[in-house]
């Protein structure tokens, strides 16, 4: 969705500095993202309805809050309070979405930098938490009076299960750290 809506706003602020007023702006870059997205992509969707509630006399500010709203992305609903506060105040529309744009580009760019550098975290992690099964297993088929001693009285039991809680608490704690949000 984040990549959609900035494909959106780099064609609206492409339709601004073309000369088109902010409301029809939206209405062309309408235009534009139909030949890239299909109609039930969410940025099709949303400027379709961005543009319908135009035409019935909304603010475009209102309706860039409520997009962020629903989508959930912080991106959107600040960029309805930024343009808010510049068609107050008689900013330059142009220099503001060029600035979100760069803004949201550098945050994507960022992200995926963190998913590239977690992906290969995320892999050890699962090959690291599958080592003691594998070596237990292993054992279990080439020597299994081996572990006798440790499955075969209360001590080893106790011992055993004491570790067998450490190795769960140890994989889900290597689960919680690699799950970061950004």
């Amino acid at each position: 969705m984040r990549r959609e809506f900035l494909d959106g706003i780099q064609m609206t602020a492409a339709s601004l500095q073309a000369g088109y007023s902010l409301e029809n702006a939206f209405r062309e870059s309408l235009k534009e993202l139909r030949k890239i997205y299909s109609k039930d992509s969410f940025i099709m969707q949303e400027f379709q309805l961005l543009s319908a509630q135009v035409a019935m006399n909304r603010n475009v500010e209102d309706l860039l809050s409520d997009m962020g709203k629903r989508s959930g992305i912080d991106d959107i609903r600040s960029l309805g309070e930024i343009v808010e506060t510049a068609k107050r105040a008689g900013g330059d529309l142009i220099m503001i979405f060029r600035n979100t744009i760069s803004c949201m580009r550098q945050r994507q760019e960022t992200l995926a930098e963190i998913e590239t550098c977690l992906a290969g975290k995320v892999m050890e992690q699962n090959v690291m938490s599958m080592v003691p099964i594998l070596i237990l297993a292993y054992v279990r088929l080439t020597s299994p009076e081996f572990l006798e001693s440790m499955y075969g009285n209360v001590t080893g039991i106790t011992v055993m299960t004491c570790c067998f809680v450490v190795y769960v608490a140890a994989v889900l704690w290597g689960r919680s750290i690699i799950q970061i949000e950004v």
